[in-house]
């Protein structure tokens, strides 16, 4: 992956210095999880039908009192330091995809609004309330901006076996994919419809989102390798990270029956299936996954 190739975005926020600790410990004198214990936390959470946000409550209950409120300095987007490697991946990633999208959009007659990415350790302040490593990487539409602590990368490779530079650009490029959904109003809709259907219905229609989001973050992939900064070897690495995360084999790791009216995110077969047909195609037109009929 010549990722050193890539532009680098200057919509990066630099948190990780005023977050609530490289551990993701909690204060309050209460329990405290490292990033691999939270990560476990949810993932028994969502083998029980619970998402990643709901688990958050159970958490701060075991980290000793209420909904912790955490004060940071909101710190503005500028081009990170650029003696720390990994932040200029981020930041570099980050800005292939602006580039990518805003050809995109141009191309139907509309003006890619890029998000800012926030880097952070452990707990952050989102416009989505306070929010824990916990849920992993996640995309806040209430005020645009992707959220990743990079440890949990390191959980990407030692724990769910998806090592590689190009799993970790998956990894932003899917939180990118919610982005779009969210300037093309589809999230909007989404949780509109979610409001109406029972649980089952609504898990159904989170995994439609989920796989769309794979197939985009495939359609960057797709721009990335016709500019050669990308090949066939780097989509691999992004297959065995959506093989690694997908519901099915999440639960099977646990040792758990597979429960498919609980997933939320999509088979492993799903996810690699939506994010080959974005790469393989790099059409948007392609990533329907609400009117399919084989997810």
């Amino acid at each position: 992956m010549r990722w050193n190739d890539m532009r680098e975005s200057n919509n990066v926020e630099d948190r990780e210095s005023s977050s609530g600790g490289g551990g993701g410990g909690f204060g309050g004198g209460g329990l405290r999880l490292g990033v691999g214990g939270i990560v476990a936390v949810v993932v028994v959470g969502m083998l029980f039908g619970k998402s990643p946000l709901e688990m958050l409550g159970l958490i701060s209950q075991l980290s000793g009192g209420g909904a912790p409120q955490v004060q940071q300095q909101q710190v503005p987007a500028r081009p990170v330091n650029p003696n720390d490697p990994g932040k200029v991946f981020v930041a570099k990633v980050l800005g292939d995809t602006e580039d990518t999208w805003g050809r995109i959009f141009k191309a139907s007659g509309r003006t890619y609004q890029p998000p800012t990415l926030v880097l952070f350790r452990g707990a952050v302040n989102s416009g989505c309330g306070y929010t824990t490593s916990a849920v992993g990487p996640f995309y806040c539409p209430m005020d645009s901006k992707l959220y990743l602590d990079r440890d949990f990368f390191d959980e990407l490779n030692r724990r769910f076996g998806a090592p590689g530079q190009f799993a970790e650009a998956y990894v932003i490029a899917h939180e990118v994919g919610h982005h779009v959904q969210n300037l093309l109003g589809i999230s909007a809709k989404v949780h509109e419809r979610q409001t109406n259907v029972g649980k089952v219905g609504a898990n159904a229609l989170s995994v439609r989102l989920e796989l769309q989001a794979d197939c985009f973050a495939g359609v960057w992939g797709h721009d990335a390798e016709q500019r050669q900064l990308v090949d066939g070897k780097d989509m691999e690495q992004a297959l065995v990270a959506a093989n690694a995360i997908g519901d099915d084999t999440l639960q099977r790791n646990a040792g758990r029956s597979v429960a498919p009216d609980s997933f939320t995110h999509g088979t492993s077969e799903q996810r690699q299936r939506w994010f080959r047909k974005g790469f393989d195609t790099g059409s948007v037109d392609e990533c329907n996954t609400f009117t399919a009929k084989q997810l």
